[in-house]
């Protein structure tokens, strides 16, 4: 989780990568808000969001704050 300059952040949301994709997804639904990601991975990254999704929620109040959000563990 990251801030990117410029950015708004109305809607809690994580960026994820994959090569060259990239794509924005809400924290509370797991939906693609911007780019795109391939099928399988998509799935793995939603499927980490809803399994975390306390975690990424505190993490976005630390960041909307100023503060650098802890490390979250990966899919295991």
């Amino acid at each position: 989780m990251y801030a990117e300059a410029g950015e708004r952040h109305n809607i809690p949301h994580i960026h994820a990568r994959y090569g060259d994709h990239r794509a924005t997804l809400a924290i509370a639904t797991g939906e693609v808000l911007a780019g795109s990601l391939p099928k399988s991975q998509l799935r793995l990254v939603q499927a980490w969001v809803e399994l975390r999704r306390e975690q990424l929620e505190d993490d976005w109040q630390l960041l909307i704050t100023g503060r650098a959000p802890d490390k979250i563990s990966p899919l295991s």
